[in-house]
């Protein structure tokens, strides 16, 4: 229901071994995600943005704190949780619709069935037609488009995506952000992405969690209050853009200061 958390985060830490030592990664990071919106992570690069994303996908452990979702503890992986990773991560061997088949049949759910499911976030996605194509024969923003079908098929709760379209030209990009958009639209599914661009940030998202240096915390949290569809040039984009940026850059230079 929107309006209510469905990511809950309290008092998180994450060490991990090294050589000599162990490095914190994350420590006393709390912040919430609502259902239904869409949440964007910022943070200078390093600070532990793709780390906290995995301990929420449940493929890595926190060493301490809270981390839940739908008030149930995390502990592994779920079909509550759909990943959209920026490799993509498809099958090269399996066409389009048996990557999105994927999920479906390792739950079990006849091959009949499972294709009619595929087929129509196939549809969704707008790749009706490219069904029987492999991985190698589509472009970048094609491939991103069958990795939010196949994170969708298993019809989560919550899709989590690490750094989307980063690999994507400008103006592939440009058209994928709005292709989530209107996916979001009519799925209504939360979403939680990761992103080092401040206009992606802000132009998709109704939140933007603004992450320290290494060890990550919460610096701010930006509301978002704009209409869709957005106006990039608008003046109260550029006015929040300055200010995720300022709180950025002061993590940044803090972090060029830092004495090993």
């Amino acid at each position: 229901m929107k309006g209510e958390s469905i990511i809950v985060v309290r008092d998180l830490r994450k060490r991990f071994p090294v050589e000599g030592g162990e490095i914190l990664a994350i420590d006393g990071l709390s912040f919430d995600v609502e259902e239904g919106k869409i949440t964007a992570l910022v943070g200078p690069n390093g600070c532990g943005k793709t780390t906290l994303l995995r301990i929420i996908a449940g493929l890595e452990e926190p060493t301490g704190g809270i981390v839940e979702m739908g008030r149930n503890a995390i502990c592994g992986p779920g079909a509550d949780r759909g990943m959209v990773f920026q490799e993509f991560a498809l099958f090269p061997w399996r066409t389009v619709m048996g990557n999105v088949r994927f999920g479906l049949e390792i739950k079990g759910i006849p091959k009949g069935e499972a294709e009619g499911i595929a087929g129509r976030l196939i549809e969704l996605v707008g790749l009706k037609g490219f069904e029987e194509r492999y991985p190698h024969e589509l472009s970048s923003g094609m491939k991103q488009k069958v990795a939010f079908a196949r994170a969708l098929a298993n019809d989560p709760r919550v899709i989590l995506m690490d750094e989307p379209f980063a690999s994507l030209d400008a103006q592939t990009r440009n058209l994928m952000q709005e292709e989530l958009l209107r996916i979001w639209e009519a799925t209504g599914k939360t979403i939680l992405f990761v992103t080092h661009s401040v206009d992606e940030a802000l132009f998709l998202s109704d939140e933007v969690i603004v992450l320290t240096q290494r060890p990550a915390r919460v610096k701010k949290i930006f509301n978002v209050d704009l209409p869709r569809p957005r106006d990039r040039t608008g003046l109260r984009f550029n006015e929040l853009r300055k200010l995720v940026l300022k709180e950025l850059s002061e993590e940044i230079m803090a972090a060029d200061g830092a004495i090993d």
